[in-house]
């Protein structure tokens, strides 16, 4: 076997587009690319720049797009590179780290839709403490331990990735991660197969079941609230809530167990890779910031007096 651990440039499979479909799919990764990051920033700049929406909710809330700019700037780049220029190379340091800041994303994004699951649940099913068990001390640990764990989680993996001989340059992938860069290795990767499983067995585990058990304890304190418009409102929040949750989860698992597949399409596994990618940066700006009115209103507000000042 040739080793090519000393060759830097690695060859990406693509997505294999007619030349006729190219220009199209170009504008269309451009504009995506923009409206996530518009969308994004807004939500982000709104949050930041209003004292009165500093709380407990929108301040958790507040990671939910950082994580969204981390995960499309990681993809979207390569993307309208390949499309534009029609090539498929990249540097084994840019791969690397790519499939890094990917991870971190799409770890990341699930330990923070718990942790705002947690506090829908506190608000919810025990508002007379919200404030004390919800404190700013509280809210700022509650991240730390989100960004912390993540950071770390997909350290050790990625340590363990790089300790390997590589004998392969094809990355069997339209972008970089930790499955597609393993494939490149020739030697048993018993450890970091366990490494992975037993790090994805335990996040799923621990986040959800601790969305499940929220849900559960929210639906019952709703169905007992006699006030309808309060009952409504939590179960109009909770859901949008759980549709973002369940459609990311059902993607990203979809994508992760299509590595470990032989028969399945390679054409649907680049398109549920890309899918977890696109669709909820683009959705969670609409859903948590036109859905939600304190933030609306703010946006709008924010948005007439630059209009007005410049």
């Amino acid at each position: 076997m040739t080793d090519f651990s000393n060759i830097s440039i690695l060859t990406l499979q693509g997505f294999n587009l007619p030349p006729e479909s190219i220009p199209s799919a170009f504008v269309f990764a451009t504009l995506g690319y923009l409206t996530i990051l518009t969308c994004n920033l807004i939500l982000l700049i709104t949050i930041i720049l209003n004292k009165s929406l500093h709380q407990p909710m929108y301040l958790l809330l507040l990671n939910l797009p950082i994580n969204d700019l981390i995960g499309s700037t990681a993809l979207f780049p390569h993307i309208i590179k390949e499309l534009l220029w029609d090539t498929r190379t990249m540097e084994f340091s840019t791969c690397v780290t790519q499939a890094f800041f990917i991870h971190i994303y799409a770890t990341g994004a699930v330990f923070i839709l718990t942790a705002m699951a947690y506090d829908r649940y506190v608000a919810i099913c025990c508002p007379l403490k919200y404030n004390t068990i919800m404190s700013n001390m509280h809210t700022m640990r509650l991240i730390s331990l989100v960004w912390i764990s993540n950071i770390l989680m997909i350290a050790v993996l990625f340590i363990l990735l790089l300790r390997l001989p590589r004998c392969r340059s094809l990355v069997t992938h339209t972008y970089c991660d930790n499955p597609s860069l393993l494939q490149l290795v020739c030697v048993n990767t018993t450890i970091n197969n366990i490494y992975g499983l037993m790090t994805l067995a335990v996040c799923q585990v621990i986040t959800v079941g601790l969305i499940i058990f929220t849900y559960i304890q929210i639906l019952i304190a709703c169905f007992r609230n006699k006030q309808s418009d309060t009952r409504s409102k939590a179960m109009q929040t909770c859901a949008t809530h759980l549709i973002v949750f369940l459609l990311f989860e059902c993607l990203g698992l979809f994508t992760i167990i299509s590595y470990r597949l032989t028969d399945i399409s390679p054409h649907l596994r680049k398109f549920s890779g890309v899918a977890a990618m696109i669709l909820p940066p683009t959705m969670n700006p609409i859903i948590y910031g036109l859905k939600t009115k304190e933030i609306r209103v703010k946006a709008v507000k924010c948005i007439q007096k630059r209009i007005y000042t410049s």
